[in-house]
């Protein structure tokens, strides 16, 4: 293998630059050279492939969201943009693909690897619903992002005697919301997963009013079946606590990753690189119980549940 191309797909997370940094640098090492794909999908279609140096990538590890950008791809989603996308690797010379991304991107790099291109994904998604492993990169920065934004609602919210329902990322997953929620002690998590009806929020509202607590938050998965719009609607109407809505939306996906990130960065990146240079294909590395492994892309792209029932049950214990 002489040239491998790196590519940044779907929705961006801290940590996929300290990826793209260490894909670059640990190719170098094994002799071999790297090029970057602009725009994700799009750009491997449209060639926008241009080569990358150890020098090109400094600093990436600080970096926030993906230097090598994303961009949506209906039509690689056709086996005539795949065939494309094909092309334009044999074009530039790409031997193998390293693709940093979450579920789509690596439905995507699986469909490279059934069409014969040697291709390793690296596990990277703020909403961590990727099956095989335990958490994503750009997950634990987008965790304590969200963290730290409902820290100082509370505040306000304590001051002014108000309910706050707070919109987290997350897709169809609620791991976010409830990890936000449990680790900021809200009063009521939202999730796909384990629904809440209008009612009962209405119900934990006023057990909060009745235990005389100051404030009223709520975290709410953008995928929850009540969603968060209707219930801070509804909440107003209450003479127990003024209500208002926060969407923290793109904010969580935004910043220098932590240290965790980026060592989960560094150290799946490499794994994948070995894995390729090395003749593997159709996996993805990241954290798998607790150590750096490959799993099957098939397997990796199956519908997950990372919200465990007794980890929601704790969460409505402890907003006693």
């Amino acid at each position: 293998m002489r040239r491998i191309g790196v590519l940044t797909s779907g929705g961006d997370a801290p940590g996929m630059n300290a990826a793209i940094r260490t894909v670059v640098r640990i190719a170098a090492d094994r002799g071999v050279a790297t090029s970057g794909v602009y725009r994700g999908y799009q750009g491997l279609m449209d060639g926008d492939i241009r080569p990358l140096d150890i020098r090109d990538v400094g600093g990436f590890i600080t970096r926030g969201g993906t230097l090598l950008g994303s961009a949506r791809a209906a039509g690689f989603r056709t086996p005539e943009g795949r065939q494309i996308a094909l092309d334009q690797m044999q074009a530039h010379g790409l031997d193998g693909l390293i693709v940093i991304g979450g579920n789509g991107s690596q439905s995507g790099a699986l469909a490279m690897h059934e069409l014969g291109v040697p291709t390793i994904g690296v596990a990277s998604t703020i909403d961590n619903d990727l099956a095989e492993v335990d958490t994503s990169i750009g997950v634990d920065t987008a965790l304590n992002t969200a963290l730290e934004m409902v820290d100082r609602l509370r505040d306000t919210a304590s001051s002014h005697h108000r309910a706050f329902v707070v919109e987290v990322m997350g897709r169809k997953s609620g791991y976010l919301a409830l990890m936000t929620g449990l680790s900021s002690g809200a009063e009521l998590i939202l999730t796909p997963e384990e629904p809440v009806t209008m009612e009962e929020a209405i119900q934990s509202l006023h057990a909060a009013y009745k235990a005389n607590k100051s404030h009223f938050i709520v975290i709410a998965a953008e995928g929850s079946e009540l969603r968060a719009i209707d219930l801070a609607a509804e909440l107003d109407k209450s003479n127990e606590y003024e209500a208002r809505l926060s969407v923290l939306g793109h904010v969580q996906r935004g910043g220098p990753p932590l240290a965790f990130d980026r060592l989960l960065a560094t150290r799946s990146a490499a794994a994948a690189v070995d894995a390729i240079v090395n003749g593997k294909s159709g996996l993805m590395a990241g954290l798998v119980r607790g150590r750096i492994d490959l799993v099957p892309s098939e397997l990796a792209i199956k519908p997950v549940v990372k919200v465990p029932r007794d980890l929601c049950r704790l969460a409505e214990i402890l907003a006693m």
